[in-house]
C-alpha cells in the first residue's frame, strides 16, 4: 500500500472484528511511528497499548459507568471552542447528521447506544491511549497529532484500521485505574485498533474542496 492509498483509505472505523492484532505488528508500527516529527525532537507523547485481559477489564469498568449514567470526569482540556464559527459549525453539524443518519432522530436510546460503543472500543481487540505532559504547550500538542496520524497510516499499511477517540478523556479516571499513569500526564485520546468488521454500515464523511482550505500564490 503506497502513502496516497494509506491516507485516502484511513477513516474512523466504528466496527471491528475480534480477530487479535499480533503483538509484533503493533511493535513494528509504534517503532516506526517514533520517527514522527516533533519540535526540537521532544517526542512529547506517551502511549499505552492494551489488549487481552487489561483491555477487557477497562471495557467492563467503562461499561458499568455507562450503564449507571455515571457523570463524566471533568475534562482536562477543551475539545472544541464554546462557539464554533462558520464554516466549522456547519462541518460539525454535517458530520453529526451523517454519523447518526442510520438511526431515527426520535430513537434517542439507539443514538445513546451508538455513542456508548466508544467505551467498548467499537469491539476492537487492541487500544492505544496517548498522553502528553501537562507542562507542554500548543506546539507539542500539535506534535502529538502528527505522531497519532503516523500511527494510523502505518496501521493501514498493515491492513488494520483505527478510530481516535477524544471521548475517552471524560472517562480518564477509569483509564487511569488500569494504566496508573504518572500524575504529570494528561490523557489526550484513545485509539481503537483492529480489523474492520465490514458488515457494520458506515457513511464516509466528505472533505472541503481544495480552494476552501488552500491558497496558492504563484510567482
Amino acid at each position: 500500500m503506497d502513502v496516497y492509498e494509506a491516507v485516502t483509505s484511513r477513516r474512523a472505523v466504528r466496527g471491528f472484528t475480534d480477530q487479535p492484532v499480533p503483538r509484533e505488528v503493533l511493535e513494528r508500527v509504534l517503532s516506526a511511528a517514533a520517527w514522527a516529527p516533533s519540535g526540537s525532537n521532544l517526542q512529547p507523547w506517551r502511549a499505552y497499548v492494551l489488549t487481552g485481559r487489561p483491555l477487557a477489564e477497562l471495557k467492563k469498568r467503562a461499561g458499568k459507568r455507562v450503564a449507571a449514567c455515571d457523570p463524566w470526569d471533568e475534562r482536562e482540556y477543551e475539545m472544541y471552542p464554546p462557539t464554533l464559527k462558520s464554516p466549522y459549525h456547519e462541518r460539525r453539524a454535517a458530520f453529526g447528521a451523517e454519523r447518526y443518519s442510520a438511526l431515527a432522530r426520535e430513537d434517542w436510546e439507539a443514538r445513546q447506544r451508538a455513542a456508548a460503543e466508544n467505551w467498548n472500543c467499537f469491539g476492537a481487540p487492541a487500544a492505544l491511549f496517548c498522553y502528553i505532559d501537562r507542562d507542554m504547550g500548543r506546539p507539542q500538542w500539535s506534535d502529538v497529532g502528527m505522531y497519532l496520524q503516523t500511527i494510523m497510516l502505518l496501521l493501514r499499511a498493515e491492513g488494520l484500521h483505527s478510530c481516535t477517540q477524544m471521548a475517552w478523556s471524560v472517562y480518564r479516571k477509569t483509564v487511569a485505574e488500569i494504566l496508573s499513569p504518572p500524575d504529570d500526564l494528561i490523557l489526550f485520546c484513545g485509539m481503537s485498533i483492529g480489523f474492520e468488521n465490514v458488515t457494520v454500515p458506515y457513511t464516509r464523511t466528505g472533505r472541503a474542496l481544495l480552494d476552501e482550505t488552500v491558497t496558492f500564490l504563484d510567482g
